[in-house]
């Protein structure tokens, strides 16, 4: 029996499994999937979840109930040794796990791409998980609530200022959603104002959104300013320290919440278990999806550099629409080389790009179509609905919108579900 080992389960792993499950004879083939939670979580409507229009539980698809042949194994993957073709897994309790494999699948994603600025690790948070989603949304109302009370004016704006730094698609769309939340939140309170509230995004680059045609970029940029967010171009962060932010053109200022969207970086687990890498770290393989000089060997996502013609760079972008393409060749790749078939390769080319820049206003280049405004706006929402795996959760998010059209937007900040031993231990006597 081939032991086919898939890691990671995000797109390429989930939607891998899903195929070969379909492709291959389960009495011949044995699935496994290690991923560190037993979700799939669908990221494009991450920026709807920090802003409570969509339930975080509908963004979520629990991978066991859509992988109904696939072993799932809830751990992080250490080390592969591809000698002797195993793997070493940190199960969910801290115990250690050896597994084997006839053929490997790396799907295992991407980190966060950081830089070396002081302060940034102790005082950024990211905006690539679940986790970070809802910390955000309930930070964005702490910091309302706790301006409201405030009589110091220095105190008061630092509570209410928020930068972003990278101006990409989550950066935006995150920004976008969070000040519209922000927006709504503060027409309750009666102390505090609009106006009392600073955002900021930083970008590098000479423009926002560089994925885009520079006209949408520009009326991207246009719309945000028109929310009295500044859009800071040719801008850089140099260092973070004791809520003071200082920029590479401005006077220092207080902020007391900086998220960064600056990027990402395939997960290092490839370069250090001796995968061949590019100088990127992605690992390097054919058009096949195949790993270079490794026998039984795959990789595709954000992990893998994968030859594209139609990339301006000669490799795929880290975009949700290619790596749903490329799972499913790679799983049909995986299955032919089982089975004697032919392999394929990889050839897509991009769509176009979508984004959401919240309050209804969104940009778009669907087949190389400059569409903006409302109608990009639902665009995107009903781009990303369809490819949103398994009809329940559809179900569940399309239910989610339309409550939030008839119904005002639930401003509950429930930040003490991040402590929730805190209340025990103070009615047990505890510090």
């Amino acid at each position: 029996m081939a032991r086919i080992l898939i890691i990671g389960g995000g797109y390429i792993g989930m939607y891998a499994a899903r195929r070969l499950e379909r492709r291959l004879n389960a009495s011949a083939h044995q699935l496994t999937l290690v991923n560190s939670e037993n979700f799939m979580l669908y990221q494009p409507f991450l920026p709807e979840v920090a802003s409570g229009l969509i339930d975080p539980r509908a963004v979520v698809v629990p991978l066991r109930r859509v992988l109904r042949r696939t072993q799932l194994v809830v751990g992080e993957v250490a080390s592969i040794d591809l000698g002797s073709r195993s793997t070493s897994v940190r199960l969910a309790g801290g115990e250690t796990r050896e597994l084997r494999y006839d053929v490997v699948i790396l799907g295992a994603g991407s980190w966060s791409r950081t830089l070396k600025i002081p302060g940034l690790a102790e005082h950024g948070v990211g905006f690539k998980d679940l986790a970070e989603a809802i910390w955000l949304r309930n930070r964005v109302l702490s910091q309302l609530d706790r301006a409201a009370e405030v009589t110091d004016p220095d105190a008061k704006r630092a509570a209410l200022t928020f930068v972003f730094v990278g101006a990409g698609f989550a950066g935006i769309e995150a920004l976008g959603e969070l000040e519209d939340l922000a927006r709504t939140a503060t027409e309750t309170i009666p102390t505090l104002e609009r106006s009392d509230q600073r955002w900021v995004m930083v970008e590098a680059a000479s423009k926002i959104l560089p994925e885009l045609d520079p006209k949408l970029a520009a009326y991207a940029a246009e719309r945000l300013r028109e929310r009295d967010i500044e859009v800071l171009t040719n801008t850089r962060l140099e260092r973070i320290d004791d809520g003071i932010v200082q920029l590479s053109d401005r006077e220092p200022f207080l902020a007391e919440t900086l998220v960064w969207t600056a990027g990402v970086r395939p997960s290092p687990l490839a370069a250090d278990s001796g995968f061949p890498v590019d100088e990127r770290g992605r690992v390097r393989v054919d058009r096949a999806l195949r790993v270079e000089g490794i026998a039984g060997a795959w990789a595709a996502g954000d992990v893998a550099a994968v030859p594209d013609t139609h990339a301006g760079q000669g490799t795929s972008p880290p975009t949700a629409q290619h790596a749903l393409r490329q799972a499913k060749v790679l799983a049909d790749n995986v299955a032919a080389s089982l089975q004697g078939g032919r392999l394929r390769p990889f050839n897509y080319k991009n769509k176009g790009m979508l984004c959401s820049l919240g309050h209804y206003r969104g940009v778009a280049n669907p087949l190389g179509i400059r569409v903006r405004g409302f109608p990009a706006w639902f665009l995107h929402r009903t781009y990303h609905l369809l490819y949103m795996p398994s009809f329940a959760r559809k179900a569940r998010i399309a239910i989610d919108w339309t409550i939030a059209l008839l119904f005002p937007r639930d401003l509950a900040q429930l930040g003490s579900l991040e402590h929730p031993r805190d209340a025990f231990r103070r009615a047990a006597g505890g510090d």
